[in-house]
């Protein structure tokens, strides 16, 4: 709901290592640095407060480790013992591979593919793995199991047995998605138990609802079914009270509104009430005018298969001044394109309100959204909020910058497009269709709409997810190639939404599955609801060749025929997706996702992953953050200096070694 995920991009071929902007490349992943412009010209109090909500998104990191598989935390203490620690030899190629596992490790926050779900296979033995944990000082390793074989005895069948904890997320149609999930949201209950357990809580006729569940795990402890909730004096309260001081070191030097946001954000912290966190929300999405802003919690929750529990997450940035035009033009027309949408009228909302957009410089990554990292926001996501209050989204203008510089010259358009007009389009208006696609999907899309009369808001269940980014990427996808947007002055003509439409099309169709396993379905809620969209239009186009399958040179291409006609049938999906979402109708929204979004053809698949691989182009891509140091004179501030660093591995071990607060088990 909050978060768009990065597009599939590239990086320069392996063999283009001079490509500055990438500082480590591993397994199907490359590590970027992206730089954050104009912070030296900052006034020093934004650069202080810059500094300690710094500091404040650091401290959660560990909290996302156990909230995606309970043994994380054991594990990645494990690997960096034996990393820091080992003497034997380093150039063989079992080190080689545990190396490779450990950076897999601290780039998914687990041991589960950040995107795909899948536990990873270790590319070492159990007994090579056995014998480097042997040869290092046992105090180096976590002592919270009271021997070293009560550690090897948990973290070793989590690691190398295959038919245990497989997936951190599993959302097969007909199974028990929480027994069969390895995340740390539940434990000891089944799906059935957790339904039952919220539909209990919920109110009936709430018209501001809580988002029960959204900041606890949930446990059966002697026979009873019960919240731990996440709070200072309650699960993960030695990181949370670390947030907390970095918060209020935050809020002395804030301010107004911004003191008052970050003082609401704290409270909740300290009573895990969620009524205030609706507060803080309501506080936070009504302040357009503090040039620094933040987001710092248990945000969204893509990791539940149930779309109740929220992952730990911070971004800290900073309003990109020049880059602010055109999402400041689609946010004052904001109920223009409502009052225009495709959609059912009974399903618009009347009154758009508060709906502000801009684009932003990220300032520092922390928990789920680092080291991968979104490209919009749009929060919050209370339903009733977004009705009352409005939204607030942004485009992170230095992020795409920095995918843009790692991606020259990687070959990867020229092997899938099959035309030569559609490349052209992309070269010219890529960035520019990239960047409004996303600032209507945020600013416009999630926030569009509203629920029919007795809709709560989770009828969806485990599609939830899928279908809202479907619902935001279509509002963006229909809208632009409005003619409005030209006469807005945002885009020269429809050019720019035939270069979205075409690599949009290409994408869900067949270059996303480099991603995935072969023989693998898709799973991940982004890659889904892009190729729901694509296949849904390819089918409904059929009769009029709009999208087609072509083979030339024994390759297979898909190009798009008719822009104009596949803009029309992006608004009739839209209207319905609206409806299955405003009429809470989940066996309509199911049928949508179980046809269109999940199977993958294995011969299409198998030529993907073989052309794809051969660029020699990591499909994902992550980013290390820059480091902030106070500068002092006679005790005083005097200036936060910024520092890049290109390594990856040394940014990850100071971030455990002087971020990490939990107990290995909590």
């Amino acid at each position: 709901m909050g978060i768009l995920a990065t597009a599939l991009t590239g990086c320069a071929p392996k063999a283009e290592q001079q490509n500055d902007w990438i500082v480590d490349r591993f397994d199907d992943i490359k590590v970027m640095r992206y730089e954050v412009p104009a912070f030296e010209q900052l006034p020093l109090n934004e650069k202080i407060l810059i500094y300690y909500l710094s500091e404040a998104a650091k401290c959660g990191r560990d909290i996302l480790f156990d909230q995606n598989f309970k043994y994380n935390l054991a594990i990645r203490r494990t690997l960096e013992a034996v990393y820091v620690n080992y003497k034997g030899d380093r150039e063989c190629d079992e080190w080689k591979a545990v190396e490779k596992y450990l950076k897999k490790v601290w780039f998914a926050n687990g041991i589960h593919h950040h995107y795909s779900n899948d536990k990873f296979t270790p590319e070492f033995s159990q007994e090579y793995f056995e014998s480097l944990i042997a040869a290092v000082p046992a105090e180096t390793l976590p002592q919270d199991f009271g021997s070293v074989e009560a550690l090897k005895a948990v973290i070793l069948p989590a690691m190398f047995d295959p038919s245990l904890y497989a997936s951190r997320l599993n959302q097969t149609a007909g199974v028990d998605m929480i027994t069969s999930s390895a995340n740390n949201y539940y434990e000891g209950v089944t799906q059935q138990e957790v339904e039952d357990f919220y539909h209990k809580m919920a109110a009936n006729h709430d018209p501001r609802p809580i988002s029960y569940g959204l900041n606890s795990k949930l446990v059966k402890e002697n026979g009873k079914v019960m919240e731990r909730v996440w709070k200072v004096g309650g699960m993960y309260s030695p990181a949370i009270e670390k947030i907390v001081y970095w918060l209020e070191k935050a809020e002395a030097v804030a301010a107004e509104p911004q003191k008052s946001i970050i003082a609401s954000l704290v409270e909740y912290y300290k009573t895990g009430d969620l009524r205030k966190f609706d507060d803080y929300n309501i506080r936070w999405v009504c302040d357009t005018v503090s040039n620094v802003d933040f987001v710092n919690g248990f945000i969204e929750d893509y990791g539940d298969p149930l779309g109740r529990k929220a992952s730990w997450e911070s971004i800290v940035n900073f309003r990109d001044e020049e880059a602010c035009h055109r999402t400041e033009v689609i946010s004052e027309n904001a109920q223009w394109f409502e009052d225009n949408s495709p959609v059912d009228p009974s399903f618009r909302k009347s009154v758009v309100k508060g709906v502000s957009a801009k684009v932003i410089t990220v300032a520092i990554l922390g928990g789920d959204c680092y080291p991968a990292t979104p490209i919009g926001i749009n929060l919050p996501n209370a339903d009733w909020i977004r009705k009352e209050y409005g939204s607030k989204s942004v485009t992170i203008d230095n992020i795409t910058y920095a995918y843009d510089k790692a991606a020259q010259g990687n070959g990867f358009e020229e092997e899938f497009m099959l035309r030569a007009e559609d490349r052209d389009r992309i070269k010219q208006y890529g960035k520019l269709a990239d960047d409004l696609h996303t600032d209507l999907h945020e600013c416009l899309g999630h926030g569009s709409g509203q629920l029919a009369p007795g809709t709560k808001g989770n009828e969806l269940k485990s599609y939830t997810s899928t279908l809202e980014e479907t619902r935001a990427d279509l509002f963006g996808l229909y809208y632009l190639g409005d003619p409005k947007l030209v006469e807005l002055g945002l885009v020269p003509s429809f050019d720019v939404a035939k270069a979205q439409y075409a690599s949009y099309i290409m994408n869900g169709m067949m270059t996303q599955f480099s991603r995935i396993e072969l023989g693998k379905n898709v799973e991940e809620s982004h890659m889904r609801n892009r190729k729901m969209i694509a296949e849904w239009c390819y089918e409904k186009g059929k009769a009029d060749n709009v999208i087609e399958w072509v083979k030339k040179d024994g390759k297979t291409y898909v190009v798009v025929n008719d822009f104009e006609k596949l803009r029309d049938l992006f608004g009739q999906m839209l209207r319905e997706v609206q409806r299955i979402k405003s009429e809470g109708d989940y066996e309509a929204g199911k049928a949508l996702v179980e046809d269109y979004g999940v199977k993958i053809d294995p011969t299409l698949h198998a030529e993907v992953l073989e052309r794809y691989n051969a660029l020699g182009i990591e499909p994902y891509g992550g980013f290390v953050n820059p480091d902030y140091r106070l500068v002092e004179k006679d005790g005083k501030i005097v200036d936060v200096e910024i520092v890049y660093t290109n390594d990856y591995a040394g940014q990850m071990l100071d971030y455990s070694t002087n971020y990490s607060f939990l107990p290995a088990i909590n």
